[in-house]
């Protein structure tokens, strides 16, 4: 996915774990909290589908990497996976719509 992704990339971790273990297992815990199998309103598979597609907006490696084996293990579909791929698709396109609108203003600012 990129020049730089590696999938044994994790052992970098030891950088967080040496320098700044508190806020390390501050997000270990909040993490766990928000993909707990159970307790939650919405489905474990739908907030993967939900962390994939996010990822795929900001077009993290290591998002997609761990979200998408983590939708397959929570039952997500292959059609699951591609529509949640085209929500993504379809959001990441339209902020490029709706920021264009923004260089519309800051144009008709700049000849004014």
């Amino acid at each position: 996915m990129t020049d730089y992704f590696e999938r044994d990339d994790a052992r970098y971790t030891k950088v967080y774990k040496k320098h700044t273990p508190d806020i390390l297992a501050a997000f270990g815990a909040f993490d766990d909290a928000v993909f707990a199998p159970e307790g939650r309103e919405i489905p474990l598979k739908y907030r993967e589908l939900m962390a994939l597609a996010v990822g795929l907006t900001t077009q993290c490696a290591y998002c997609i990497d761990f979200h998408t084996e983590a939708c397959v293990k929570a039952g997500a579909s292959d059609a699951e996976i591609a529509e949640a791929a085209w929500v993504a698709t379809a959001i990441r396109a339209g902020g490029g719509y709706a920021h264009g609108r923004l260089a519309f203003k800051l144009t008709e600012q700049h000849r004014h």
